[in-house]
Formats: C-alpha cells, sequence, structure tokens
C-alpha cells in the first residue's frame, strides 16, 4: 500500500463518512431503532477517527519510507471495512453472523496502531543513529 493507495482509501472513506452520516441523520433516523442507529454512530465514530489516523500515515509515507506504516495503514483501512462495515451492515440487514465480523475488525484496529508504534519507534531509532 504505497501513499497514493492510502490517500484513495482516504477520499473514498472520507466521502462513504459524510455521506452515510447524512443518510443515518435523515433517513435512516425515521426507519430504524435506537439499537440500529447505536451501531451506525458507533460505525461512523471509528471509521471518522481511522480514516484521520490513515491520513496521517499517508502524510508520514511522503517524507518518510517506512514499511510499518504502510502496513499500519493497511490494517487500519481494513479495520474500517470489517468494523464499520459489519456494523451497517447488521443494522441494516439483521444479519446475526455480522456479530462475529465486527471483532476481526476491532482486532486489525489494534494491529494497525501497534504497527503505528513500531514504525514510530524505529524512526526515532534511525533518527538517533545519524546524529
Amino acid at each position: 500500500m504505497n501513499s497514493r493507495v492510502i490517500y484513495i482509501f482516504v477520499a473514498i472513506s472520507g466521502f462513504l463518512l459524510v455521506a452515510f452520516g447524512a443518510f443515518g441523520a435523515h433517513v435512516l433516523s425515521h426507519l430504524l431503532g435506537s439499537e440500529q442507529l447505536a451501531w451506525i454512530h458507533t460505525g461512523l465514530q471509528y471509521q471518522a477517527w481511522h480514516t484521520l489516523a490513515i491520513l496521517g500515515l499517508g502524510c508520514a509515507t511522503q517524507t518518510r519510507r517506512n514499511i510499518w506504516f504502510y502496513w499500519s495503514a493497511a490494517s487500519m483501512a481494513l479495520g474500517v471495512v470489517l468494523f464499520s462495515g459489519s456494523l451497517y451492515s447488521l443494522a441494516l440487514s439483521h444479519l446475526r453472523f455480522l456479530v462475529f465480523v465486527t471483532p476481526m475488525g476491532g482486532l486489525f484496529f489494534l494491529i494497525g496502531w501497534l504497527l503505528m508504534l513500531i514504525g514510530a519507534l524505529r524512526l526515532r531509532n534511525r533518527a538517533s543513529r545519524h546524529e
């Protein structure tokens, strides 16, 4: 996943985030129950925060090549698709098996943050070697 792919994912995710948020607020709020709306709200929150994190990783890969940041962005992107996507699908379709997909998305979020930490620590080590 190079920085171009990262930016494309961020643009699509951001667009869908705003579109689905508006659709949820104006249309789905009249059609769904409070539990389903809470699932959508949670999915939107996690998608928003992780889309911003992925954007930051894209910026970081522009200035310094770091394989850990690439894998972190990929893991977080997969987390957005699995975690938020499963919550949206669960709210709209009532397919109960999707409750097993959501934690896998959460696991990919955690892996992404851990990979970002490793990448950040390796940047610090590299910088101190050149001084």
